[in-house]
């Protein structure tokens, strides 16, 4: 604001009459002052530019095959300390200045993950008077605990707060746990609810008309994509080296090891490959494990903050959090959801979709992944640039903290090419999630939104 009151002061200075003229001086002369309109009529102004919500760090473990990868003897909180204490030591903030840590995760009892998550709070370095929670939203839990954070600091909660997201599908497999109610069968909707994932996976593709060959293309993209991110370091900004033990199944012997590398990814993936693999889930199906994502464990972090705080601290801003959006949709049909997700978030943002750069939107499947890129008409050559979680993996809790950190650091590699960027996904049940960032360094107190091209009014109130 003081940037735009001294422009103001520049023109006014023009636009006064010289001093030969100034005769009723005192009560003629402009002053400048603050446009109702925001720092300067040409962009789009949601809040005062200081307390914009940013993001100052965010990081990932790497990301491991479920009873068979890196992590599977690797207890849950030991998978969320490392990320929170990355947050933390990579940034030097006092810890004790953090106003709430939420975490994301899906599958473990809520009670047991909460105590998991408050004792890995105290193995990174926490003290006692920071509180920590859960939320469960499915599949974008994780982006649902960075929303939830960021909506509190707009609110005046606190200043400085931890979205993560946690997941040891190894732990905690996916099932469910007693009966179902009886009355489910007299609501279809209630009833699609209980559809393995896969089958609604199968039901996009036949509603859709998704081939198995598209499928399995978006497939071996997805594992090209990011084998050429993993041989070109471009995961190495984001993830946490995490020390840890492996135990042989056979022996019982221990073995120490640092996991530092994500270990689904097949480099040499090829459709003549997956086009060998069964459908799972349907005999004339179209879903096999190949185009379907991994199931994997994993943790992400993501330290958010008023944009003053990080300004007062000197700290590097690596994005700033802009809108958030969660939608309904068929149940039978849960993988649509960033289709219906998206378009709200990205115009929330005063956006439109060509505006968006880069797209990190979660491969559940490839039947809802095509599907979704093909219904908003999608550049491909934006969308997961460094592979996806048919590759990379899917911890559910986790990977919309993952998503996060994989988005930020790409858009900051980029520059000044890259402004925008959504994060999206489907969760189970029938819904969608999405929200919109900006890249930290391209914005400053006179554009911290989309330009506005025509219409460059003075007033908000002009017409």
């Amino acid at each position: 604001m003081e940037k735009a009151i001294n422009r103001q002061k520049v023109l006014l200075h023009h636009l006064n009459p010289s001093s030969s003229f100034r005769a009723n001086e005192s009560s003629s002369s402009l002053s400048a002052s603050a446009c109702l309109a925001g720092d300067s009529a040409a962009y789009h102004r949601t809040s005062a530019f200081g307390d914009d919500v940013v993001i100052v760090a965010a990081y990932r473990t790497a990301l491991c095959k479920s009873k068979r990868g890196g992590f599977k003897d690797t207890h849950a909180d030991d998978l969320l300390a490392p990320v929170l204490k990355a947050v933390i030591e990579k940034t030097n903030l006092n810890p004790s200045e953090v106003g709430d840590i939420v975490v994301g995760t899906v599958l473990a009892p809520g009670s047991q993950r909460a105590t998991e998550c408050r004792m890995a709070a105290f193995y990174a370095g926490f003290p006692e008077t920071v509180p920590i929670r859960t939320v469960n939203r499915q599949c974008s839990s994780g982006l649902q605990a960075v929303a939830d954070v960021a909506a509190a600091i707009k609110a005046g909660f606190y200043d400085i707060g931890i979205g993560a997201g946690l997941e040891s599908m190894t732990a905690n497999p996916m099932a469910w746990e007693g009966s179902v109610n009886p009355r489910a069968k007299m609501f279809e909707q209630a009833q699609n609810c209980l559809l393995p994932m896969g089958i609604t996976s199968e039901n996009v593709a036949h509603r859709f008309g998704v081939s198995r060959t598209t499928q399995d293309q978006a497939a071996v993209e997805s594992h090209r994509r990011a084998a050429a991110a993993t041989a070109a370091g471009r995961f190495k900004d984001e993830i946490v080296p995490v020390s840890t033990k492996i135990v042989d199944p056979k022996t019982g012997e221990e073995k120490s090891v640092t996991i530092s590398v994500d270990d689904g990814i097949r480099p040499n993936a090829s459709l003549a490959d997956l086009g060998k693999l069964k459908p799972v889930f349907k005999r004339d199906g179209t879903t096999t494990a190949g185009n379907s994502s991994q199931v994997s464990d994993g943790a992400g972090a993501v330290l958010l903050m008023k944009r003053s705080i990080a300004m007062k601290k000197g700290l590097p801003i690596l994005g700033v959090f802009r809108t958030f959006a969660a939608v309904g949709v068929d149940p039978a049909v849960m993988g649509i959801g960033p289709a219906a997700a998206i378009p709200p978030a990205v115009k929330a943002a005063g956006l439109e979709l060509d505006d968006i750069d880069l797209f990190e939107i979660n491969e559940a499947f490839a039947s809802q992944f095509v599907y979704c890129r093909n219904k908003l008409g999608l550049d491909p050559e934006k969308i997961n640039v460094n592979g996806g979680a048919m590759a990379i993996g899917h911890p559910l809790g986790a990977t919309g903290a993952r998503c996060v950190a994989t988005l930020l650091h790409e858009m900051k590699r980029r520059g000044k090419d890259c402004r925008f960027g959504v994060i999206s996904m489907c969760i189970g049940t029938g819904m969608g999630a999405a929200a919109v960032f900006e890249r930290g360094d391209s914005v400053d107190e006179l554009r911290n939104a989309r330009k506005v091209e025509a219409n460059l009014f003075l007033s908000k109130d002009a017409k």
